[in-house]
């Protein structure tokens, strides 16, 4: 088949990588000059890390990755661990597969090389999609001065997706109340051994802290997450004030102080964060969704990244042999909608859970322990390349 990608982001590079090994002929169409993403840290668990490495990408990503020992959440004024869970050799042991931090960049600069060394896909950048046109033989994308036809057309085009609109109209997504930070702080500047190896989570009322080694080692990442009115710019690259995020943060714990403090002041950011309730459907015809132009899912559980991969897979491996593409994209959606919508709720979930204050903060941390170990089974064990059983 020639299959026509829209978006290359993670998602559709995982996408083009899944489907070109089965054969189809892949043309990827990203409208960034060049492929790369802003952005800092990512939090790959073993369920998107088994497709990694089955498209054979484990070495490259070994050599910016770092591999945590574990999770811990804390409280936010005195440190005292609230709860944590084991990673490291406990999650090859338990569930196959590592669990990584990477810088994005990083994992972009590993999915872009796996592509361009693959004959089946061709890789178009620097171009502005204006729409597609589809019926029973084929798809149409349309850009500027080129319609480009195919078989199939796959939207992986974020949580403002061009395709998206096209298929069910515009629709804007929903504010949900909270402003991001995210820094990197250089591990260098701060003293030895200070920050274990492990991803920490604050909790405090009204926002929470996160923290954990990126770039081998060399970096930490921060992402900071408040509750705000008043200013709802969604942009990657919009500058943070120090002096906001430090009164943001005022009378928190001495180890946030310091990593703030030293943070890279030309690697801080700020944006709103925004979401979509989970959809019916996501495609028509020829034409469907993958991973945030489909179920756009907040940062609270980490599995953003992770969602959009585990699509790819069940994707591609559903349209292995299958000569109905309309019947294969349906029965991908199928596979997948439910799994999603519930990261999707989980992670809104978690945005007041993380939040919590008084008797409520109190009871959450004594559930946390049961609660934490049932949800990471539940989300590390899924296998994305045996599901559609193909």
């Amino acid at each position: 088949m020639n299959v026509l990608i829209v978006g290359g982001g993670i998602g559709g590079l995982t996408a083009a990588l899944c489907l070109a090994r089965r054969g189809n002929k892949v043309s990827v169409f990203e409208q960034s000059p060049v492929f790369g993403e802003v952005g800092a840290g990512l939090q790959l668990s073993p369920n998107c890390t088994r497709v990694l490495h089955d498209l054979g990408l484990e070495q490259s990503m070994l050599r910016s990755a770092f591999l945590p020992e574990g999770t811990q959440f804390r409280q936010w004024d005195n440190g005292k661990v609230i709860g944590e869970s084991m990673l490291g050799a406990s999650a090859v042991a338990r569930y196959g597969y590592p669990y990584y931090h990477m810088h994005r960049q990083d994992l972009m600069r590993v999915l872009v090389e796996a592509v361009e060394e693959d004959s089946n896909i061709e890789l178009h950048t620097n171009l502005q999609v204006q729409g597609f046109t589809q019926n029973d033989e084929g798809v149409s994308l349309i850009t500027g001065d080129t319609n480009y036809p195919g078989d199939l057309m796959i939207g992986a085009d974020g949580i403002h997706s061009v395709i998206r609109a096209g298929l069910w109209g515009e629709a804007k997504p929903r504010f949900t109340g909270n402003i991001a930070w995210r820094a990197l702080v250089p591990v260098e500047r701060l003293p030895t051994d200070m920050i274990l190896p492990m991803s920490t989570a604050w909790w405090g009322p009204g926002k929470h802290f996160v923290h954990y080694y990126v770039r081998s080692g060399e970096l930490i990442n921060c992402v900071c997450v408040v509750e705000k009115k008043g200013w709802e710019v969604e942009s990657w690259s919009e500058r943070g004030d120090y002096n906001e995020l430090k009164s943001d943060f005022t009378g928190w714990h001495s180890d946030i102080q310091q990593l703030i403090d030293h943070a890279d002041r030309d690697s801080l950011f700020k944006w709103a964060l925004y979401d979509r309730a989970p959809m019916p459907r996501w495609g028509k015809g020829r034409v469907t969704l993958l991973g945030d132009a489909s179920h756009p899912t907040l940062p609270f559980m980490a599995q953003g990244a992770a969602m959009a991969i585990e699509d790819a897979a069940v994707l591609a491996g559903c349209l292995s042999g299958r000569k109905d593409i309309s019947m294969a994209l349906a029965r991908y959606e199928d596979l997948r909608r439910d799994r999603t919508a519930g990261i999707q709720r989980g992670s809104r979930r978690n945005a007041t859970v993380f939040h919590l204050s008084g008797v409520k903060a109190w009871l959450r941390n004594r559930a946390l322990k049961t609660a934490r170990n049932r949800t990471m089974d539940g989300l590390f064990s899924y296998n994305a390349l045996e599901v559609s059983g193909s």
